[in-house]
Formats: structure tokens, sequence, C-alpha cells
């Protein structure tokens, strides 16, 4: 069985209102903030939620990271993170197409 080659994946999509600032309200919670700052490795910094989500796309020769292309100068950036967007805020908003969802955020380190 060979692997199917995906040229054209349609990464649109739109929210409702309502699920929107749901799944924005659950990703800017300050515990939830906290938890991801406690996962990075350096500690003592803080993060804010850019407001930016994405589709996550297959690999592909134009979507290497498997993002679309717009959002790949986040990947490699020291000053964000991306993060799949835990299952359960995607349930609570009443998200369910698309299956899966990327948050940026941009980290905020300590001044010396």
């Amino acid at each position: 069985m060979g692997l199917k080659i995906i040229e054209n994946f349609d990464t649109n999509f739109t929210l409702i209102p309502e699920s929107k600032e749901t799944l924005f309200n659950s990703l800017k919670n300050p515990e939830f903030l906290k938890q991801i700052s406690q996962q990075l490795s350096y500690k003592g910094i803080a993060i804010e939620f850019t407001e930016l989500i994405f589709q996550p796309v297959p690999y592909s020769t134009q979507t290497p990271k498997g993002m679309p292309a717009e959002f790949e100068e986040y990947y490699n950036s020291d000053e964000h993170i991306i993060i799949n967007i835990p299952p359960n805020f995607m349930f609570k908003a009443k998200i369910f197409k698309p299956s899966r969802l990327c948050a940026i955020y941009r980290v905020i380190k300590p001044r010396s």
C-alpha cells in the first residue's frame, strides 16, 4: 500500500462567535497559562495568547511543518510557542469541525 500524497488541503474554517468566545476564554484562563508556563524549559516566564489559531494540515512539500504556510514564521520563533488545543476545550466550545486546532502564544521573558 503506497502513501497518498495530498497536494491541496483546505485550511479554512469559521467559528461561530459563541464558540470562539468560549474557546478563547479557555485559552486565556490564568490557570491554563500557568500550566503551559510550567512546562517550558526556562522558569519564571509568562505567556499570552495571541488569538491566532490554525488547523494542522498534512505534511507536504508546501507545508513541511504541518501547518498553513502563513503560520510557519512562529514555528522557529523563540518568542512564540505553538500548542495543540486540548480536546476538552474544543468540546466545551462545541467545536467539532475541524477536529483539531492549534494555538499560538507569545513568550514574555522576564527582564534581567
